[in-house]
């Protein structure tokens, strides 16, 4: 730890905050920077498709807690746009160039965007940060026609969100509403769109795009014609690692890291959150990347430890878990289901839409996915949680 007397925190969203906070926690005596790209302190991003977007909470309700108790210097409202490993300098898109002894990148994730939308029209929505979701909440008025493009857990949370604001809802989306999640899940969330009202066009791709006096007339590949007043791009996210282009790291999936969270080839850096790609020892090695909430704070936590510990430091396993709600009913998700190749019901029935199922690769349990059903799901973690997933290491 003597080795530090600043440490430079890049990212002020859940997992910086987390860092920082980790490291006063941990005893550090130096200085901590957070750098961010919004003007804003850091915020929850899971409450702007549903509780921001329905008008329930805003700025003040999501704030994290734990920002004004924390001694740091914060550098909020110009995003890093490269790094100087041998110098040890963050450059920020307002000139300043800011050294550090050691370095925690934490930038998350951003909006996977569509071409085929002019990102600039004030008609066209990306939810991703709060003003994302201020613009949106305003556009959601009765009667408004909303197009979503994307099946995936932001698309269907917006769809849900809207049509409790008494908005027409189409959504498009190459693949099922939550496929990650699997079919079982897949086919609640169908029936749950399907039943509160919404268009659903699963496997379908915009085909043309023509704009009207009041929005867009979209064709899709299917033929099936579209009027919207406004449209929502929910077509995933990508890691927001283009700004480390120059610095020689490995980002072709994300921050490439070693088991323990450290860059991989640089002693004084660790990353957590979106963008790290590292070996899971609870899933065998398994290089994983992965976006949720929960993996945000606890790497947050674990990177900052592994910052201070050097070569010292434990190897970070983790059992993933994600929870959606929508439609007054909650969606969850522990382990790896993507890997499954079979889902057995432990407990409440699919056709009551209600029900918790263990994911299968094989004779292997490798997660688990519940709908209204919490406890059940706690059970599998468990499992996963003590006895691992003997996975051979394989790339993702």
């Amino acid at each position: 730890m003597s080795e530090f007397g600043n440490i430079v925190v890049v990212g002020a969203s859940l997992a910086g905050l987390r860092a920082a906070t980790t490291l006063r926690n941990e005893g550090f005596p130096g200085t901590v920077t957070v750098i961010g790209d919004e003007p804003e302190m850091p915020y929850d991003r899971p409450p702007l498709s549903k509780e921001v977007v329905r008008g329930e909470q805003g700025p003040a309700e999501i704030r994290l807690a734990g920002t004004e108790e924390l001694d740091a210097v914060w550098k909020l409202g110009s995003p890093a746009v490269a790094l100087d490993p041998a110098k040890k300098i963050v450059v920020t898109g307002d000139g300043a160039e800011v050294s550090y002894d050691g370095l925690i990148l934490a930038t998350g994730s951003g909006t996977r965007t569509l071409s085929t939308f002019d990102a600039r029209a004030a008609n066209v929505h990306y939810v991703r940060k709060l003003a994302d979701a201020l613009r949106l909440r305003e556009a959601l008025r009765p009667g408004t026609r909303l197009l979503i493009i994307g099946c995936g857990f932001v698309g269907i949370e917006v769809a849900s969100s809207a049509r409790s604001r008494d908005v027409e809802v189409t959504v498009v989306g190459i693949d099922p509403p939550v496929a990650p999640a699997g079919p079982l899940a897949s086919a609640n969330a169908t029936r749950l769109l399907t039943d509160a009202g919404v268009s659903l066009h699963v496997g379908q791709t915009v085909a043309e795009v023509d704009p009207t006096a009041t929005g867009y007339r979209v064709t899709l590949s299917g033929g099936t014609v579209i009027d919207a007043d406004h449209v929502v791009v929910a077509v995933g996210s990508v890691p927001n690692v283009a700004w480390l282009a120059s610095s020689g790291i490995d980002i072709g999936d994300g921050v490439a890291c070693d088991e323990a969270l450290r860059v991989v080839g640089l002693d004084d850096v660790v990353a957590a959150g979106d963008i790290v790609t590292w070996p899971n020892a609870t899933f065998g090695g398994l290089r994983m990347r992965v976006e949720h909430w929960s993996n945000a704070v606890e790497q947050g936590v674990a990177a900052a430890k592994a910052l201070l510990a050097g070569r010292d430091a434990a190897p970070f396993g983790s059992v993933p878990s994600f929870w959606s709600d929508h439609f007054g009913i909650r969606l969850q998700s522990v382990g790896v289901p993507r890997l499954a190749d079979r889902f057995e019901i432990v407990a409440g029935s699919a056709a009551e839409e209600t029900f918790c199922a263990a994911a299968y690769a094989g004779d292997l349990l490798v997660g688990g996915v519940a709908y209204g059903m919490p406890r059940p799901l706690v059970s599998i973690r468990m499992k996963l949680v003590k006895g691992g997933v003997a996975l051979q290491p394989i790339e993702s």
